[in-house]
């Protein structure tokens, strides 16, 4: 990781010769691994990796909503706790959680629940639990993508997987799956994107900072771009377990 305090009088390059600081070209991901079904005590679950991102993602339900003064008669509540460990991130986290996961586990529940058959569980509640055991920029979007294959393998009914990716902007650059040293630059503009790939339709837009139209619509192309590539990932993950536990029925 760079040091910016040493070299705040100095202009970094985000972007040399087509590469990244870490190697990679604008438009390319970080490294992405998906493991399903990793919690035996869970309806549904997943295991992330993205770049230096590890989440783990544990779902429950369709259960009965409690207490019963919250229930929708009309639909499933999607309940979305998103925490970071103590360990997450280089300075020791406290363990109550803060207002950034509080505003992240509501911005997920509502990209999730635009997805799921809600009127098909009136009264009723699904609970998903993440943890974000290691962090390095975009763990809202790792979350998003976790918990979407999470809950496929929960049997919960979808629309489409929710796939997700961070766009934005480093050292005048538009660059797809920004990391930490990325989103600390200067003029850095961090934008996570979540959408249905099927249709495309958008499940969570935020953005920080500041963009001409040229470059939203650069960015905006990108971060669709990274969200299919996503999507490929997270059905790969998904056709492997199901493709094993055919294979142990026999």
């Amino acid at each position: 990781m760079i040091n910016l305090t040493k070299v705040k009088n100095e202009k970094i390059e985000y972007v040399k010769k087509g590469k990244r600081l870490d190697g990679r070209k604008v438009d390319e991901l970080r490294p992405i691994k998906i493991d399903v079904g990793v919690i035996d005590s869970a309806d549904g679950s997943a295991y992330l990796e993205w770049g230096q991102n590890k989440v783990l993602v544990g779902v429950h339900g369709p259960k009965e909503a409690l207490p019963k003064h919250k229930q929708d008669p009309e639909k499933a509540l999607v309940n979305f706790s998103y925490r970071m460990a103590t360990f997450s991130v280089p300075d020791r986290k406290r363990p109550a959680p803060g207002r950034r996961e509080i505003e992240i586990s509501k911005v997920c529940s509502e990209a999730l629940a635009g997805a799921i058959f809600l009127e098909k569980y009136p009264n009723a509640a699904i609970d998903i639990f993440v943890e974000i055991l290691d962090s390095n920029a975009g763990t809202r979007v790792a979350a998003l993508a976790a918990a979407s294959v999470a809950l496929v393998d929960a049997g919960i009914p979808m629309r489409d997987l929710v796939s997700a990716v961070g766009v934005g902007k480093a050292g005048g650059e538009i660059i797809l799956d920004l990391n930490k040293d990325e989103e600390d630059a200067p003029d850095a503009v961090d934008i996570p994107l979540a959408i249905m790939p099927r249709t495309e339709e958008i499940t969570l837009l935020q953005m920080d900072g500041l963009l001409t139209k040229e470059e939203w619509k650069k960015a905006y192309a990108l971060g669709v771009k990274g969200c299919n590539e996503v999507y490929k990932i997270q059905q790969d993950a998904l056709k492997k377990k199901y493709a094993n536990v055919g294979k142990e029925s026999k």
